[in-house]
């Protein structure tokens, strides 16, 4: 058995110096090999080094091989693994999100094309469109309210993928609200409460759906950043957020309902119920893909998988609200 050294997609992005989801890229063109461990994708030292030196030498290998791909597209989706390695005729496809009704997607799709790797990226919503837009990624997952109309995802949608032909399913609906501690005993209740003096916020990253929500309600309700104490107090997922809380270091988070369900004391205080859905740009490389999720989404097997998870609506799942 080889024990030759391998790499997952971060530390390659760190050693490359580009980002997780250019290498996602990179393995979907198939200009650098993987295989699968568990869930996670990793590249063995050799073929970094072949890739490296293809940049050298003007890639002429990753043209052949990209050219291999388009024929291949035309054929049946099948494919099988050859020691291990992901062979040219399997299919990478890129979904960014973070929620777990994503990781059952997923595998669905596993189930479904035999030949297609899907591959996760825990991205923003706002960083998920954007790598749609880029063409670094296939589907993203988003929950994000414009704070003019009331309305989730469609105006983001519109305004960064003009030109674009995409369709946008529901996935579910969740609640989100303030993470508070046990008993709440600061009395919080509402958006202008974040304004008090000593009131101290965990946020989340720009792009985020749960920074977004903040951003856009505290706008329309004419709340500056700069009144908010522990703005700039940055974490990147619901669950860094509601430990903070839990460990005293902040007094109220913005995030899921969800995601705080396996904190010790936390209280979850509802505020709106925030639509997530999945967009997906069309290709003609990548239609029978996306026709496949929509199937799997409005299936009864998986709506009927995704009610063992607490906390969402799946009243809608699968309902297509725009496509173009």
């Amino acid at each position: 058995m080889s024990h030759e050294e391998s790499y997952t997609a971060s530390e390659i992005a760190g050693l490359l110096k580009i980002s997780k989801l250019k290498v996602y890229e990179l393995i979907n063109k198939g200009e650098l090999p993987s295989y699968r461990v568990g869930k996670q994708m990793r590249v063995d030292a050799s073929d970094l080094e072949a890739y490296k030196q293809q940049g050298k030498t003007g890639r002429t290998q990753a043209i052949a091989s990209r050219e291999s791909n388009r024929i291949l597209e035309d054929q049946p989706l099948t494919g099988e693994r050859e020691g291990g390695r992901v062979n040219a005729s399997q299919r990478s496809f890129v979904l960014s999100g973070q929620d777990t009704s994503l990781d059952i997607l997923t595998r669905h799709l596993e189930q479904r094309i035999s030949s297609l790797r899907p591959l996760r990226s825990q991205s923003s919503s706002m960083d998920g469109l954007i790598s749609l837009y880029k063409g670094e990624s296939d589907a993203a997952s988003v929950h994000l309210l414009d704070g003019d109309t009331g309305e989730y995802n469609l105006p983001y949608v519109r305004k960064l993928l003009t030109g674009f032909r995409y369709v946008v399913v529901n996935v579910m609906t969740r609640s989100s609200g303030f993470y508070v501690a046990r008993n709440n005993p600061k009395g919080i209740k509402t958006w202008h409460d974040l304004t008090r003096p000593g009131l101290r916020l965990a946020n989340r990253e720009r792009g985020s759906g749960a920074r977004v929500l903040l951003d856009e309600i505290t706008r329309t309700l004419g709340i500056a950043a700069h009144q908010i104490e522990g703005y700039d107090n940055i974490f990147t997922n619901h669950l860094s957020v509601a430990a903070q809380v839990s460990l005293g270091e902040a007094d109220v988070g913005i995030g899921t309902e969800k995601a705080s369900s396996g904190i010790e004391g936390i209280r979850y205080i509802p505020l709106v119920q925030e639509r997530y859905d999945l967009v997906m740009v069309k290709r003609p490389d990548n239609l029978r893909r996306i026709q496949a999720i929509l199937d799997i989404l409005a299936s009864e097997a998986f709506k009927k998988e995704l009610q063992a998870l607490s906390g969402y609506d799946f009243s809608s799942t699968g309902t297509v609200w725009l496509e173009g």
